[in-house]
């Protein structure tokens, strides 16, 4: 099956022009005010409604046009328990076509949000029911999949939290504090625009220079010193790697997209690549001020504040947060991966780019800051330039040679897949990659021929130009699923394949 992603529907408000290309509307009459996140509490067997719409709101002095689900940015956090299925009712009141896209959860095939995939894209005006179950525990999220670079952009994200089926009581903590970590592209007159026909920005994906954590450009949190916060992250952005420091304080890894690591470990710095969700505790060891920053080799932002009262530490907690927990059930659910890290792959992938300029100059492509990850839009004027219709992002085979949509692996339930996946830092323009398998799950075995030797289940990972990354699939969920790299500029200019799993018989 094809897979394509229709250009939305043009805005009623009369778009801006140039030649034929046409961008989308970003008129902000008569539209509500968006309105914060809230969290929604549903159990096995409930039905949710929720609305896609225009909403405006006001970032840096200027009120721009968003897109919102229930009228919030980010949309309602969904809070559901392992094992229940509900169904979410999805009535599009924009007028652009859409879809709801559960990420990283294992739903059934036909509820997993890929238009021309799984589903028709739907219109405006028309609703779909999404029947969602959720077999693992974890932190995910939801995002359309049409256009998903202007979509997303737009505000149209939020959390979805399963907590684990267990008897046992997790140790007490303070309250959980969710993070969207993004940026914007502005100018005067709202989101930098966006083409209805195509993608721009295909080169490097759309960076932005505005800020945000949960669409706040002055995000504020309140601890109490000694006090642990578990802080529950996802990275929205189109394109930006983010290398997150909390200077001050103590920061525990504890999870990551599917589930608890197999051992909690102190880390400095956490960094998180587009729709990756990471879990961490953090500890503020004294009263005061601390910043929480982007922190990368050729720049600094800001992205919020942290104001900590005084109080007393309690010893409890203290000793809580400085134990590294081994999480004994996670263990032995992946010992018998870890044997498999010596396993020759089954399958293996490069990435490159196919540029439709001739006569490029190559190092001109490259990146100018060194670093395997490319932190920063190093040449804004070319990465404007490139659109989907010149620019094409590859996965490649590289057993048989053919590439993105030519791909047609097939497999059966229950297999056990080794993919490698190897990033070129030959090709014209040599950045990193997140890499998103829809349907299954995976731990990843291995980095550069260093065995990973502390496992969790991940639906994304980052694959920095010119490393080699195995990963161990678990096919288990029947359908024809879709991979692709992250970037939202790059899924669309074709940096994707579909792929099989037969259910067994």
């Amino acid at each position: 099956m094809h897979m394509q992603f229709p250009s939305p529907r043009t805005e009623t408000a009369t778009p801006t022009t140039q030649g034929e290309s046409v961008y989308f509307s970003r008129s902000t009459d008569n539209l509500p005010e968006a309105k914060p996140s809230e969290e929604v509490v549903l159990k096995n067997g409930d039905t949710y409604a929720m609305t896609v719409s225009a909403v405006k709101k006001t970032i840096n002095g200027k009120e721009i046009r968003l897109l919102a689900y229930n009228g919030m940015l980010p949309g309602p956090r969904l809070r559901v328990q392992q094992g229940d299925e509900v169904t979410i009712l999805l009535h599009n009141a924009s007028d652009i076509e859409t879809t709801l896209h559960p990420h990283g959860v294992r739903v059934d095939n036909a509820f997993d949000g890929v238009a021309d995939v799984t589903q028709k894209t739907i219109k405006p005006g028309e609703d779909f029911s999404y029947k969602l179950r959720f077999p693992d525990a974890g932190l995910f999220w939801y995002h359309p999949h049409v256009r998903d670079d202007f979509q997303q952009e737009s505000g149209l994200y939020a959390n979805i939290r399963v907590e684990p089926r267990s008897s046992a009581k997790p140790a007490k903590k303070s309250a959980e504090e969710y993070l969207f970590i993004d940026d914007i592209s502005l100018d005067a007159n709202g989101l930098t625009p966006f083409f209805q026909a195509f993608t721009n920005y295909a080169l490097m994906g759309r960076f932005g220079e505005t800020m945000m954590v949960n669409w706040k450009t002055d995000y504020t949190l309140s601890a109490q010193e000694g006090e642990i916060k578990r802080l529950y992250i996802t990275n929205s952005a189109n394109t930006r790697t983010f290398r997150l420091t909390l200077p001050g304080a103590k920061i525990k890894l504890v999870g990551s997209d599917g589930g608890l690591y197999e051992r909690e470990t102190f880390v400095d710095e956490l960094t998180i690549a587009p729709t990756e969700r990471y879990i961490v505790d953090v500890f503020f060891p004294k009263a005061g001020s601390y910043t929480l920053l982007h922190s990368t080799p050729i720049s600094q932002y800001k992205l919020g504040d942290v104001t900590v009262s005084a109080g007393s530490t309690d010893a409890v907690q203290q000793k809580e947060f400085e134990t590294l927990h081994v999480q004994s059930d996670v263990t032995q659910e992946m010992a018998p991966l870890h044997a498999l890290v010596s396993k020759s792959p089954d399958k293996e992938l490069r990435l490159d780019l196919d540029m439709g300029m001739g006569g490029m100059n190559h190092q001109m492509m490259m990146g100018t800051d060194g670093d395997k990850i490319e932190w920063e839009d190093t040449m804004p004027g070319m990465n404007r330039m490139m659109t989907s219709e010149n620019t094409v992002w590859k996965i490649i085979d590289a057993q048989t040679g053919k590439a993105n949509m030519d791909i047609a692996w097939t497999f059966q339930q229950g297999d056990l897949v080794k993919i490698r996946l190897y990033n070129d830092p030959r090709g014209a323009h040599p950045m990193q990659h997140p890499i998103h398998f829809h349907g299954q799950r995976f731990v990843v075995l291995s980095t550069n021929g260093v065995e990973n030797t502390n496992l969790v289940w991940k639906d994304t990972t980052l694959v920095p130009s010119g490393d080699t990354v195995d990963l161990l699939v678990e096919m288990s969920n029947p359908g024809t699923w879709m991979a692709h790299c992250h970037i939202a500029e790059h899924l669309h200019s074709g940096m994707m394949f579909e792929y099989t799993v037969q259910a067994k018989k």
